[in-house]
């Protein structure tokens, strides 16, 4: 069987999206996301956007092979926005994605029922109004070698239209390259098979 070495998210912040229900106000936010540095980054910048706002509920998933997620209720009644933000990640298919849905109360309680129903259509229009993009899943290595064996790994680069991340040219090289991975093993063993240059997988987490 081949091994699926793609995955969807999404391209770039969505245009805001507003669903309303009995006076309360939900807005949805969607963001593409590499790390719990950058999700909190979102979630203060969105917190301090709407400071009179009541709840600031969102959803993440990261990561491609090894997932790892997380539903916030915000003082709203357990998983009746968290989880339902989350199901809409999971529904598209997407990850590496932050989802911030922030209500504003209307003075009419929704209900458990209500709720759900609020945040998961909010987080289903910010993900409407999103670029979903596939992506494939790339593993880093690193190469390095006398620059007597310049051509030689360089020809090897193009012909394989390997992605350069980084170079470093001097006496000693070093070459940082992007690999799909289901060709990744290949590859290794190319460099791996030849003489005075080393190749090394680098832990991209």
């Amino acid at each position: 069987m081949e091994e699926n070495d793609t995955y969807k998210t999404i391209s770039k912040p969505n245009e805001l999206v507003l669903f309303k229900d009995k006076n309360s106000k939900f807005f949805g936010y969607a963001f593409p996301v590499r790390n719990e540095d950058e999700i909190k980054a979102h979630i203060d910048e969105v917190k301090k956007e709407h400071h009179s706002a009541r709840h600031w509920c969102y959803a993440y998933q990261l990561g491609t092979e090894t997932i790892s997620y997380r539903a916030n209720d915000d003082g709203e009644p357990s998983n009746s926005a968290g989880m339902p933000i989350y199901g809409q990640i999971q529904s598209f298919g997407v990850t590496n994605v932050l989802i911030i849905v922030v209500r504003y109360f209307g003075g009419v309680k929704l209900g458990v029922g209500g709720l759900i129903n609020a945040y998961r259509t909010a987080a289903q229009m910010a993900l409407e109004a999103s670029k979903i993009v596939t992506k494939t899943i790339n593993i880093q290595y690193s190469v390095s070698f006398d620059y007597k064996n310049m051509n030689t790994v360089m020809r090897i680069i193009k012909e394989h239209q390997l992605k350069i991340v980084d170079q470093t040219m001097e006496l000693d090289c070093k070459i940082i390259i992007s690999v799909r991975k289901k060709a990744s093993q290949k590859i290794f063993d190319i460099f791996n098979h030849l003489f005075e240059v080393d190749i090394k997988p680098i832990d991209q987490n």
